[in-house]
């Protein structure tokens, strides 16, 4: 089930809690993060590569590259085996920003993205079927976890794809991890 989790950003308690997706979706929309849930009824192979993943969902990435004019995707899945599954969790935990919107279609499992913004971090996490786009510029993170299962399209405006613009802070050594 998806959940946000709402702290002040020198606390790693929760102020606020919510699993319902009507409340998420206000939650997040009063920052501009558009949160939406999808279809995502394929079923992979669990030897599905990107490209098969992609040609599953081509009509959803067709219709968002369209809308948003992005100019790329790829597909991020990880599996509790997967060879660089510590060095991809321990990047994605570094606080960062993009200059441009993120996209991120979770078409299996789950993960943990963190929002820090307006003195407070949203805690979010995405399950199967969730899309959630992230402003350009808001400060973020990404759990995994430490065995992770997932599988997210993600859509860019950049041709080069995922660039981030880490920040330096050690914020996310501060709040729960997704376990």
């Amino acid at each position: 089930m998806s959940e946000l989790r709402i702290h002040a950003e020198d606390r790693a308690a929760p102020e606020a809690v919510f699993t319902d997706f009507v409340d998420i979706r206000r939650e997040l929309g009063a920052l501009g993060v558009n949160f939406e849930r999808w279809q995502a009824d394929r079923v992979l192979a669990s030897d599905a590569t990107p490209e098969d993943v992609i040609a599953a969902y081509r009509n959803d990435i067709d219709r968002l590259m369209t809308d948003y004019g992005f100019g790329s995707v790829d597909v991020l899945r990880m599996t509790p085996d997967h060879p660089d599954r510590e060095a991809l969790r321990a990047k994605f935990l570094n606080e960062h920003t993009h200059s441009e919107f993120e996209v991120r279609f979770f078409v299996e499992g789950s993960g943990l993205f963190y929002l820090h913004t307006n003195g407070r971090v949203y805690a979010v996490i995405c399950e199967q079927g969730d899309l959630i786009s992230v402003p350009d510029g808001t400060t973020h993170w990404f759990d995994m976890g430490p065995r992770p299962h997932f599988t997210a399209i993600r859509l860019f405006t950049n041709p080069e794809g995922w660039v981030a613009n880490f920040t330096g802070s050690d914020i996310a050594s501060r709040f729960p991890r997704f376990e």
